[in-house]
Order: structure tokens, then C-alpha cells, then sequence
């Protein structure tokens, strides 16, 4: 598949993160976790560690914030969400039925 499948997939994964996102207040501490492990891991690559320390202030910005740019189709919300942290938040099942979901809404149009 394109970047169009990427990039339906990553909103349709941010849209349904958004939606649970504020009552979920340990999706936010998951969030974290996951960027200071991806710093450290992808130290030697300064473009992630910027992305990484952009989503840590959109993440101290609050759950609003992030539901913001989680669901905006913008080039800024695509950017972001491209590196989002939220991986592990929700199930594997979840996230391939998003995937398989998207792959035959596409095929379809």
C-alpha cells in the first residue's frame, strides 16, 4: 500500500486513541514512557529526538492538546501522528482490525 494507507491508518488509530484518550489517563503515562525509551534508543538520530521532544510538549500541553492533533487532518497532524507514541496502547486485534479495516475501505474506492 501508499502513504495513503499510512496515513488513513494513523488517523484512524489517532481518532480512535482521541476517543478513549481522556478517560485513560495511563494512555498519557504510556506516552511518555514510550518517548523517553525512543530517545534514548534513537539517540544518534536528532530527527526523531525533535519529534520525540515535540509530542513530550504537546503531552504537558494536556489530554485536549493531543486529541487535537491525534484527529486534525492537517500536515501538521500527519507529521505527528506518523511518530505517534501511543504504540501499545491499544491491542494488537485492535490495531490489525484498524489496518485490515482501512485496507478494504481504500481497495473499495
Amino acid at each position: 500500500m501508499d502513504h495513503r494507507y499510512q496515513d488513513a491508518v494513523s488517523l484512524t488509530l489517532g481518532r480512535r486513541i482521541a476517543a478513549e484518550l481522556p478517560n485513560r489517563p495511563e494512555w498519557m503515562t504510556l506516552a511518555r514512557e514510550n518517548l523517553q525509551r525512543w530517545s534514548v534508543q534513537n539517540a544518534s538520530a536528532p530527527g526523531l529526538v525533535r519529534c520525540y521532544t515535540e509530542w513530550l510538549a504537546l503531552l504537558d500541553r494536556g489530554v485536549i492538546e493531543v486529541c487535537r492533533i491525534l484527529t486534525e487532518e492537517s500536515d501538521e497532524g500527519q507529521r505527528l501522528r506518523q511518530s505517534s507514541p501511543f504504540a501499545g496502547a491499544l491491542s494488537p486485534q485492535e490495531v490489525w482490525d484498524i489496518k485490515r479495516r482501512v485496507r478494504e475501505e481504500l481497495t473499495a474506492a
